[in-house]
């Protein structure tokens, strides 16, 4: 909860206009003359495009953000050839313009905090819709969901950035089961993702202030041990919990071999990069599209080479054998600061556990 703001009279405490610096005195009556009602210190600038600040407010980070900017952003002017909201007074045209300038999302809804109003003028862009909604928990209107499917294709003119950042931000902050669900439902997991899971698993795990690495989920989408697999072989065959028999893909325990174990291993480490090498083929991709009359050609492949080649390094020990160097995790609790940052050794550990509590629920009788 943001504290209430407590203003000041600096003659109060004995400062007068005297001992303020020129410069500063300066800058002060500038921001004044331009209808600025506060100043603070210690403010922290984030984003180019549409700068937030962030100000410190005892241990509360408040974003203050301004209605407009006399930066020129593009070398003509725009004309907006939209209808203004109906009984549309001299403020709520002012939001209303401003919000047509917005990157949709959060970024294009106003809240008033003093009347408690939030201001939507723009709805709601297809991906982010479905990413808040899945966190959130929230549900599309029957108006709002019918759009959103039969335009699921036009999700195809984005930035290839822009789409691997939405799909990180929808797999990777704990409810990937949520969105791929929603993906699902209305027709947009198949254009994203013609090829495809424990995610209910790596939700548990997860949540927005404890996020995963991108390599995680897409590793997900296609061992903890480091490559050492004579250690790995021998746990294999030391497990004796019954497996959650929901999941016909597994057979039952039977010749625990260690060179059949191994050679199960090592089939399955090639799955899962032949299954990466096609998300990130071209011209895979678009045959996988053909089958989609009504959408656009596209041959889009927006998992970049260096993801590509992080993710199949997470099973490269399997193949390449221990790791020179490697060092076994000690503990079993996720160091969820080196899996947001991607560290090899935390992603094999955290996938391990998805696998693990997928396979062997603890609640399994």
């Amino acid at each position: 909860m943001v504290p209430e703001w407590k203003k000041w009279n600096s003659n109060e405490f004995g400062i007068s206009t005297s001992t303020i610096a020129r410069p500063t005195r300066k800058v002060l009556n500038g921001l004044r003359k331009r209808g600025s009602e506060g100043v603070f210190v210690w403010c922290e600038i984030v984003g180019k495009r549409f700068p937030v600040c962030h100000e410190h407010i005892g241990d509360t980070i408040v974003e203050v953000s301004s209605f407009s900017t006399t930066g020129r952003k593009f070398g003509r002017e725009l004309s907006y050839n939209i209808q203004s909201p109906i009984e549309c007074d001299e403020k709520d045209y002012v939001r209303w313009r401003n919000c047509l300038q917005r990157d949709f999302t959060i970024n294009g809804l106003m809240f008033d905090p003093y009347a408690k109003i939030v201001y939507d003028y723009m709805g709601a862009r297809i991906l982010r819709a479905v990413r808040i909604a899945a966190r959130l928990g929230f549900r599309f209107s029957r108006e709002t969901a019918h759009f959103v499917k039969n335009f699921a294709c036009s999700i195809l003119k984005l930035d290839k950035g822009r789409l691997l950042m939405e799909m990180n931000y929808m797999l990777a902050y704990g409810s990937a089961e949520a969105s791929l669900s929603l993906l699902w439902r209305f027709g947009l997991l198949e254009i994203l993702l013609p090829i495809q899971s424990p995610f209910s698993t790596l939700d548990k795990l997860l949540a927005p202030d404890r996020p995963c690495h991108s390599s995680l989920c897409y590793f997900c989408l296609a061992v903890h041990n480091g490559g050492d697999m004579s250690e790995a072989l021998n746990i294999a065959r030391r497990i004796a919990k019954l497996h959650d028999v929901s999941f016909q893909e597994l057979s039952e325990p039977g010749d625990r071999d260690s060179e059949a174990l191994n050679d199960k291993v090592m089939d399955l480490a090639a799955s899962i990069k032949r299954v990466l090498s096609m998300m990130s083929d071209e011209y895979y991709v678009s045959q996988a599209m053909s089958e989609y009359p009504q959408a656009s050609f596209s041959d889009l492949v927006f998992i970049p080479l260096a993801l590509y080649l992080k993710v199949c390094k997470i099973f490269d020990c399997v193949r390449q054998g221990r790791e020179k160097g490697f060092v076994p995790k000690q503990r079993s609790k996720i160091n969820y600061e080196l899996l947001a940052l991607g560290s090899l050794e935390e992603v094999r550990h955290t996938f391990a556990r998805i696998v693990f509590d997928t396979v062997y629920p603890f609640n399994l009788t």
